[in-house]
């Protein structure tokens, strides 16, 4: 298939630039795949459309303020984005990450981020990648990450220098039971759920277990072949828990559901898949890509916000309802003033 066959035209004001005031205040689109049309909702009435004996399956990794504003010694700019430990350094301080200009950088020269917080810069290792050595004045590079790092929003999300939701940021763009350091995004169809709303499930039968993937360049990786089935994704760091793998097989037996939360859930568990619906616990590095075709093992539902067009994540959702089905829901969604992306309004596919 053509990554062309998976475009659509949404106008810019239906990208949300900040989230909905209360988490569970968003709206809620529901689609049967085995009725006609769409059920509109708002989040908090979720369980409506679950089952008592159903599984909601979580990713618990973390947003970690790894973007950087720099300054070279000359008092040019750089951006860095961090985007994982380099296994090299046994401290842990250096980071492989992308640079918004590598020009006029040689090895040793020291950016500042802020009085004695610094990123010393290591050289360039390919794929537009380079790497930075953390120094701070104080011995804990990490304290200063989380005191002078940001959170790493879409590009899609504007936010100028000050801006004064950057505060809300910080505490929204981040799930509420979020466990695991990690990320460089949030793992968005998450950020619905609130303690209370997750309590309330429980009480109605529907658990939860929970996952690893830290959301990385792979989520987000531009398809530029003209054929989807020609794009490779970067593989991401996984771990899905010897005790999720128990809850899924549990769940089969007793004839619940299992709901992924998120397309970073569905790759993780649909790599993991055996014939019989289980899956096999482990960690290391996913780079599942599902298309059309591919036949689901381990998911029988899906919890996801709407996606850019164009992108893998798009091509996931389709292939879990098909292509034509969804593009359908999508413009339904456009006419009906839902919110788009990251911080937008969640779609549920049963």
């Amino acid at each position: 298939m053509r990554i062309d066959e998976f475009d659509y035209r949404l106008p810019p004001e239906r990208v949300a630039q900040e989230p909905c005031p209360r988490r569970d205040g968003s709206r809620l689109m529901v689609l049967d795949r085995q009725a006609e049309g769409t059920v509109d909702a708002t989040f908090d009435a979720i369980g409506q459309h679950l089952r008592p004996g159903d599984l909601l399956v979580l990713n618990d990794t973390r947003v970690i303020p790894a973007r950087l504003r720099a300054r070279k010694p000359t008092g040019g700019l750089v951006e860095l984005l961090l985007l994982g430990r380099d296994g090299g350094d046994p401290e842990g301080r250096t980071w492989r990450c992308l640079a918004s200009t590598s020009r006029g950088l040689r090895p040793g020269i020291r950016l500042r981020v802020a009085p004695g917080f610094e990123a010393e810069f290591l050289g360039e290792t390919g794929g537009g990648r380079v790497l930075v050595r953390l120094v701070d004045a104080d011995g804990d590079p990490d304290g200063a990450l989380r005191r002078h790092g940001s959170v790493p929003l879409p590009p899609y999300i504007r936010r100028d220098e000050g801006d004064p939701r950057q505060a809300i940021d910080r505490e929204r763009y981040q799930t509420v039971y979020a466990r695991a350091d990690g990320a460089i995004a949030a793992p968005t169809a998450g950020l619905h759920f609130t303690e209370s709303l997750l309590s309330s499930l429980l009480a109605r039968g529907v658990e939860t277990a929970t996952l690893t993937l830290h959301v990385g360049p792979g989520t987000f990786q531009p398809v530029r072949s003209a054929n989807i089935e020609d794009h490779r994704p970067e593989p991401e760091a996984f771990r899905l828990p010897a005790e999720t793998a128990a809850a899924i097989a549990g769940r089969r037996e007793r004839g619940g559901r299992v709901v992924a939360v998120g397309t970073t859930v569905v790759r993780v568990l649909e790599a993991s898949a055996r014939e019989d619906g289980g899956v096999e616990p482990g960690e290391g590095w996913c780079g599942a890509y599902i298309t059309p075709g591919h036949r689901f093992r381990a998911v029988d539902a899906l919890l996801t916000n709407f996606h850019l067009p164009r992108t893998s994540l798009l091509v996931l959702v389709a292939a879990f309802a098909g292509r034509e089905r969804v593009l359908a829901a999508y413009e339904q969604a456009i006419a009906r003033g839902f919110r788009f992306y990251s911080y937008g309004d969640a779609m549920l596919l049963l």
